[in-house]
């Protein structure tokens, strides 16, 4: 199965790019975040002509929002409400046997402290929340589990362009890194872009806009993931970070990540 992830940033300002990677990569499934749109609105009829006729969303007007676009039948779908929100930040299908997580974790504002910042909260409280649920949900069994999309926190030190200069930048604190590690630790989680680039070496799939060259600057931070459970590691083929979907007009401001797994 050949897997997308992308921050979109607005799936109908983007549509056009969206079916510029359907053409040129053409993978089973594709995962967005960052719809920004209501499922009314979606842009269903260009999406399922392009060959993408199996499609579960939850939408809402101008923030969040997710879908899973496939050409492979669904076998099961459902959506989530995560920390007593309905805002549209997790969505899962079952395909080919496995459940596939569909996730936009919280960016959680400018200030990382709880204290005055509830958007930092909320991203914590969500964190957490996940940390207990996947293993809740699936420990004990042989489900095959995938999570994927804009988890907005950059782990490692390479993570991002400059561990030090980051380290009270919301993304790459030390509270957020930790939580997220938690959450990786409590399910086994396999980071699938650090089983090909090793963690000594930079690795990003976000330039902000205010970079004027986001190539020259490279001022980037590794913002969107692929996580499999055990089971998926040894099926792990190919990976890429499609930084060039970033150099085209009007892009998204995040690079989609595909990879290939042998299910």
């Amino acid at each position: 199965m050949k897997l997308v992830t992308w921050n979109i940033n607005s799936v109908r300002l983007r549509l056009p790019l969206l079916l510029q990677l359907m053409d040129e990569y053409s993978p089973d499934v594709i995962c967005l975040q960052e719809t920004k749109c209501q499922d009314i609105h979606f842009p269903r009829e260009e999406i399922e002509a392009a060959g993408y006729t199996h499609i579960h969303i939850k939408g809402m007007k101008s923030y969040n929002g997710l879908a899973v676009l496939s050409k492979i039948p669904f076998e099961e779908t459902d959506i989530y409400e995560r920390v007593g929100r309905d805002d549209c930040r997790h969505i899962s299908v079952k395909i080919k046997g496995v459940y596939l997580h569909n996730l936009y974790i919280p960016a959680g504002g400018d200030e990382p402290d709880v204290t005055i910042n509830e958007k930092f909260a909320h991203k914590l409280d969500f964190v957490d929340e996940l940390t207990s649920w996947f293993p809740n949900t699936y420990k004990g069994s042989e489900d095959k589990v995938i999570a994927v999309g804009d988890f907005n926190i950059a782990p490692l030190e390479h993570d991002v362009w400059s561990h030090k200069q980051l380290l009270k930048v919301v993304s790459h604190t030390p509270i957020e890194v930790e939580k997220l590690n938690a959450m990786k630790d409590a399910f086994s989680w396999v980071d699938v872009s650090r089983e090909f680039i090793p963690e000594n070496e930079k690795c990003y799939s976000w330039w902000s806009y205010r970079n004027r060259d986001w190539k020259k600057s490279n001022r980037g931070r590794r913002l969107d993931h692929i996580w499999v459970s055990e089971q998926l590691k040894n099926g792990l083929k190919d990976h890429e970070i499609l930084s060039g979907m970033r150099d085209q007009e009007k892009p998204s401001d995040h690079a989609p990540i595909i990879v290939e797994i042998a299910l």
